[in-house]
Order: structure tokens, then C-alpha cells, then sequence
């Protein structure tokens, strides 16, 4: 683990107790790669298309994100019969059913697909799964948008559980005949509870090659798990539906360190503040870095004068745009050549 620091003179006011008062800034933390592109997707197809595109669901689960794509042109619906007929619409980053799929044929859509890449990984999985006759277990939370689109590829065989008491009650036609998978956004120690619930209870139970929890959700919660111990406060900047940004505020309560998620510095109560030295910052996979500099703005000024930005990890995971963005880019007029640098 690698530190860089940087110290400001303090002054007596900057302590509690007499120690200094400092912030712990994690990394990594903030947008993943899968969160980079789907971004990156919608502001190119305002670029390259002109306003109004259509976005299924929220392209990420992060308000700002989400309202900054709004005012740029980007129009979010629920369902894809609020789209005008042959219009332009971008899946979300948490991937659709197929029955979302057939819908946009129906609807004469031009489709754009933003669906991560590990997520659609999972998809691929539950499809094999399926196909081989396997009864399949998925592991997650039933009212997120990724749940709803892996379960859509096999939803006769497919049951979700979200709790070891829920992996008990489980019933399935043949018990030597299991399969399992996990949304990509869950706790690690989440999942490792009910994985090894579904093998004691199906000993013959087979699972993904590699697990289903993305690297970015597993290496921010490394992070926390790393440096809670040396925290008194976690904050973690993430909205309410965001998934792994709530694993995160779990992940330090687990380890007796009290932590928040918030949306914003605003969010921030000064109570939280009382008594404490040490504050640790991160962010989830869906929350943008600006959001980050403004809570340690706002430390720095109620007297956290020191800033230690923690490397747990290097992380430089990138994933290519979709065809049907990069065969726009090649086909657009010059005057209509996005400028934006995709990262």
C-alpha cells in the first residue's frame, strides 16, 4: 500500500484531543470503468446525434450524473414505451431482459447498448446455465435493475435469493442440478455467507468460472476494509440506490466503524464530526470525483488541514465503446465529430 501526502500547517483548532485532525482520501474509489464508458456513451450520442436521446432507467445510479446528462439533452424513462416510436434510446450500464430487447424491435428503436461488460458477462453465464439444464440461483437484490435484466434471460428456472435464511428455503426440481451467480455490485462477504449456504446445501452446486463481483466493487471495499481500523468516520459518496455504494458504508459498519453515504458535502451532518480525528473518504463505483473534492473541501474547512490520499491498488481497467457508437463516430459528418475524449 502506497500513501502520498500532503500536510498543511495546522493550527491548534485543527486537532480534537489534541491529534491532529486529518482525512484519509481512498483510492481507488469513484467511477469504475464500466461507468466511465456508459457516461461517455450518452454524452458521444448527444454529440454525434443532437438532443433528445433516450435513456432507459438511469444510466448510472448517481443523481448528479443523471441530472447533468439531463440538462445536456439526455431524456430518462422508465419503461421503453414512453420512447416516440423509431426514436434513439441507451440501455443502462445494469444491462435489460430480453423482453426489453424485443420491445425496441417492436418499437422500430435505434439501440444503443451501455450494459457494462461484466454485467453482460453474467447474462452470458445465466444463458449457459439455463441451456445445460441447470436450475439457476441468482444472488442479489431483487428490485435492482441488474437483477431484473439477468433474471429476464431465464426467468422460468431462475429464483433470487438475498439472505442465508432465503438460500434455506430454496426448492428446485433436481438439488444435483444447481447453478449459481451473483450481481456484480454485492459485499463480497454478502455473497461469500450465501455462496457457501447454496454448497452446503447443494453439494453438486456449480458456479461462474471467475465470480461475478466486479473488480472495481471488490477493490473499493479492499480499500475500506484496509483503513477503517485507523478511521473514526467513513464517508462514502454515493446516491441511495446505488448498490455498491451501500456495501461500502456496510463494509465499514462491519468492521465497528461508523460510516454515512451521502450524495453530497450537503448531505454531511456536523454531529457526525463530533469528537472525531480522522475521517476516511471514498466514493462508489457511480459517483463522480467532483462530488469528492467538495466533501474535502468541506473537512478542510472545519479544520481537517491534512490529506492523505491512501493507494491501496492501481486499478487502469478500460473497456472499449459499443459497435454501434464507433460506427456513428466513422459515419458522422466532420461539423458533427464529437470532440469529447472518451477515457
Amino acid at each position: 500500500m502506497t500513501t502520498t501526502t500532503a500536510a498543511p500547517t495546522l493550527t491548534p483548532q485543527d486537532t480534537v484531543s489534541g491529534t491532529a485532525k486529518r482525512v484519509l482520501l481512498l483510492k481507488p474509489r469513484g467511477f469504475c470503468a464500466g461507468v466511465v464508458r456508459a457516461v461517455d456513451i450518452v454524452k458521444i450520442a448527444l454529440e454525434t446525434f443532437g438532443a433528445p436521446i433516450y435513456v432507459r432507467k438511469e444510466i448510472v445510479h448517481n443523481s448528479y450524473v443523471v441530472n447533468d446528462l439531463a440538462e445536456r439533452g439526455a431524456i430518462f424513462v422508465n419503461e421503453l414505451d414512453e420512447v416516440p416510436e423509431g426514436m434513439r434510446v441507451i440501455y443502462s450500464a445494469h444491462g435489460v431482459s430480453p423482453a426489453v430487447r424485443e420491445r425496441a424491435k417492436e418499437l422500430k428503436l435505434k439501440v444503443i447498448d451501455a450494459t457494462c461488460p461484466l454485467v453482460t458477462k453474467v447474462h452470458v453465464e445465466a444463458i449457459k446455465f439455463a441451456k445445460q439444464g441447470y436450475s439457476l440461483v441468482l444472488i442479489g437484490h431483487r428490485d435492482h435493475d441488474e437483477i431484473e435484466g439477468t433474471q429476464g434471460e431465464a426467468p422460468d428456472v431462475t429464483q433470487v435469493v438475498s439472505t442465508v435464511e432465503e438460500v434455506a428455503a430454496l426448492q428446485v426440481p433436481d438439488p444435483d442440478r444447481v447453478a449459481y451467480l451473483t450481481q456484480t455490485t454485492l459485499s463480497l462477504d454478502e455473497a461469500r455467507d450465501m455462496i457457501q449456504a447454496l454448497k452446503v446445501k447443494f453439494p453438486n452446486i456449480v458456479g461462474p468460472h471467475s465470480q461475478d463481483i466486479c473488480y472495481a466493487t471488490e477493490n473499493r471495499q479492499v480499500a475500506v476494509k484496509n483503513v477503517a481500523h485507523g478511521a473514526d468516520l467513513v464517508l462514502v459518496v454515493g446516491s441511495t440506490n446505488s448498490s455498491n455504494s451501500n456495501r461500502l458504508v456496510e463494509v465499514s459498519q462491519n468492521l465497528k466503524t461508523q460510516a454515512y453515504l451521502i450524495d453530497s458535502s450537503k448531505a454531511i451532518q456536523p454531529r457526525w464530526l463530533e469528537g472525531v480525528n480522522t475521517v476516511a473518504v471514498t466514493a462508489g463505483a457511480s459517483a463522480p470525483e467532483v462530488l469528492v473534492e467538495e466533501v474535502v473541501r468541506y473537512l478542510q474547512a472545519q479544520g481537517y488541514g491534512s490529506v492523505e490520499e491512501v493507494e491501496v491498488m492501481p486499478e487502469n481497467v478500460r473497456f472499449g465503446l459499443p459497435p454501434e457508437i464507433v460506427q456513428a463516430i466513422a459515419s458522422a459528418p466532420p461539423k458533427n465529430a464529437p470532440s469529447l475524449a472518451v477515457q
